[in-house]
């Protein structure tokens, strides 16, 4: 297990921490995926920003989690990546 995930794990056991990351966790999974995709590609911000047709600053924004980014731009990068989105409720 990774140092993150340690120190999440800790982190977890107080109630008030706990209730703030659930209430992000959707927007932290979406980031985790959209890093993943970069990584798997080998692709800079600069570079996938200019894939997506948008910035390297919105790209560093969104993996900060500074800005929330909507349907219509992650289906852009499921298109640009030949992937596809499945949203479940549980």
């Amino acid at each position: 297990m990774d140092d993150f995930k340690i120190h999440l794990d800790e982190s977890l056991q107080n109630s008030t921490f706990k209730f703030e990351y659930e209430q992000k966790e959707l927007r932290y999974k979406i980031i985790d995926i959209l890093v993943g995709i970069r990584v798997q590609y080998k692709l800079t911000q600069a570079e996938l920003a200019q894939k997506l047709g948008t910035t390297q600053a919105v790209i560093s924004r969104i993996e900060n989690g500074s800005v929330n980014i909507g349907i219509d731009f992650l289906q852009k990068i499921a298109n640009t990546f030949n992937k596809k989105i499945d949203i479940k409720v549980a």
